[in-house]
């Protein structure tokens, strides 16, 4: 029986420090540098291949498992059907229990709740600023880097790899390259 633990920044640029440490008592643990909102995550489906009857997954908190109720509960019942659980850090829930199920439940539905409140008031702040022209957008910082990406990948690098080099998306690249 292994505990297993899972951990996740959304950008290049956020640490895994903390939850490292957090995670510090597991066997192994599984770690990338990629959006929650993403459906292909590899690492997390590396994790939940690798995982077995007995073992339990341990996260800092369920907002790097999971970016809504649907998810959660789809990556929860993959879970029960292999005998695994899922041990929550920061809310001190565990599903080996029903308790813990229950709460998982009720905690991923009211997360996703505020996150769909939360957008709701960012996109009525942005309505209002254009109306007051005061929002530009962010600046393009992909754009800014146009020219290293041209001379890394003329030296032969891959899109992903010049991406990676440069700090910025692989999808800026291709939006660069559409021609």
């Amino acid at each position: 029986m292994a505990v297993v633990g899972y951990a996740r920044v959304s950008t290049t640029g956020q640490n895994l420090e903390v939850q490292l440490n957090a995670l510090s008592d597991c066997e192994i643990v599984f770690q990338e540098k990629q959006s929650g909102a993403s459906t292909v995550r590899e690492e997390l489906i590396r994790m939940l291949e690798y995982v077995r009857e007995g073992d339990t997954i341990k996260v800092t908190k369920l907002c790097r498992l999971a970016r809504n109720t649907k998810h959660l509960l789809e990556v929860v019942e993959l879970l029960d059907t292999k005998g695994v659980s899922l041990n929550v850090l920061n809310l001190g829930i565990d599903t080996a229990s029903p308790t813990g199920r229950l709460m998982i439940t009720l905690i991923g539905a009211i997360a996703t709740f505020e996150r769909q409140l939360l957008l709701e008031r960012q996109s009525e702040g942005i309505a209002l600023a254009k109306e007051k022209g005061k929002y530009k957008g962010r600046k393009p910082t992909a754009r800014a880097k146009q020219a290293q990406v041209a001379e890394l990948l003329k030296s032969g690098m891959t899109k992903s790899r010049a991406a990676e080099k440069l700090g910025i998306s692989l999808s800026s690249i291709y939006r660069m390259y559409q021609n």
